[in-house]
């Protein structure tokens, strides 16, 4: 429960990040959305595994750096198109652009947690290499 709630903290300063980030390409640069969406997603996923890895989880439990970095971005990525897809669905729907930004954001957060601890950082299994 402790790391969860570390995660919890890490993952809204990640959050933070994205959400700043994503207002101000939209807001005030005028980018697409979905441009904005990406770059920003991208920046909080760098804030959040620098954060986890000092914080939460356990770096190289399970793999060498450059593979959990690659995971990590593999995880994320599948956090992307769940951000993009919940994004693109608010905003046909009608919600404004924010609070879509907001509450796709929350659900990736769960995905997020999910796989890192169950996958990337589970420090019950053994390591790739036996």
């Amino acid at each position: 429960m402790v790391r969860l709630a570390k995660y919890f903290i890490t993952g809204a300063i990640a959050a933070g990040v994205d959400l700043v980030l994503f207002a101000a390409f939209v807001k005030l640069l005028g980018w697409p959305w979905y441009v904005a969406a990406t770059v920003s997603f991208v920046a909080a996923t760098l804030t959040n595994y620098f954060l986890s890895v000092r914080h939460v989880f356990t770096s190289g439990v399970r793999f060498e750096k450059r593979d959990e970095i690659a995971l990590i971005f593999l995880v994320s990525g599948v956090g992307l198109a769940v951000n993009q897809a919940i994004l693109l669905f608010l905003i046909r729907a009608g919600v404004l652009i924010l609070v879509a930004k907001v509450g796709a954001t929350g659900a990736v957060f769960i995905w997020n947690y999910a796989a890192r601890h169950q996958f990337v950082f589970k420090e019950n299994l053994p390591p790739t290499g036996e």
